[in-house]
């Protein structure tokens, strides 16, 4: 396991250089597409817990509609933080009349008994793990796939090389760039990511939004 210490964020700059270097073809789609900045997600505290927890009620749902479910769960225990103690305060009844399906509520526990075990590594301690080795520590919840932990890697670690292949936005922007009949499967896109190494991330967040261009959808969604 990597014991090298990463900070939260990465050089965009440095990123969509190296990228523009090393495929021509999809830098010429970076003036169309909205400015890639650093996300100030980087640099703001969160709890892995509450953020797998929220991304578990987020699954499978509009935006809209989880917020609701969020919102409500947090009047329920009455908290704005979901941990292992705070989701203890609500027994599963009281999560279903929020709207939580039995699945999800299944997962919640699951999340809740393992970080109350300490298996759910700290901010700091995830700063010390190679992404590998993150979401080979995470994915054991229920409901949390390798997609949920590389959209933590992306957007709240600010991992530089995170390419979520099996993500059917960045696949399509890719289809679009390439001008493919078919967007590429996920061992295509892997392959003809390579050269964006070390600076996938900023690939994928570009493919993201090539994929939205002329659709009103501006995020990832979810896959699981």
């Amino acid at each position: 396991m990597s014991t090298q210490h990463h900070q939260r964020g990465f050089d965009v700059d440095a990123a969509l250089a190296h990228v523009s270097r090393r495929d021509r073809r999809l830098a010429r789609w970076f003036p169309k597409i909205p400015p890639l900045l650093p996300d100030p997600r980087w640099s703001e505290p969160f709890d892995p817990v509450d953020a797998l927890a929220r991304a578990i009620l987020f699954q499978q749902l509009s935006g809209k509609a989880a917020a609701t479910i969020v919102g409500r769960v947090e009047q329920a225990i009455d908290s704005n933080v979901l941990h292992a103690d705070t989701l203890g305060r609500a027994d599963d009844p009281t999560l279903r009349a929020c709207g939580v399906s039995g699945n999800k509520l299944r997962a919640l526990r699951d999340l809740a008994g393992r970080a109350g075990r300490g298996e759910i590594p700290s901010v700091e301690e995830l700063q010390g793990m190679a992404n590998e080795d993150i979401i080979a520590a995470l994915t054991p919840v229920r409901g949390i796939g390798r997609w949920t932990v590389e959209m933590m890697l992306i957007f709240r670690l600010g991992r530089a090389d995170v390419l979520p292949v099996d993500d059917l936005g960045v696949r399509k922007g890719l289809q679009r760039v390439d001008r493919l009949v078919d967007a590429p499967t996920p061992k295509e896109l892997a392959a003809r990511g390579e050269r964006w190494a070390p600076w996938r991330s900023i690939a994928a967040l570009a493919l993201w939004r090539i994929s939205d261009l002329g659709v009103t959808a501006s995020t990832p969604r979810s896959q699981e």
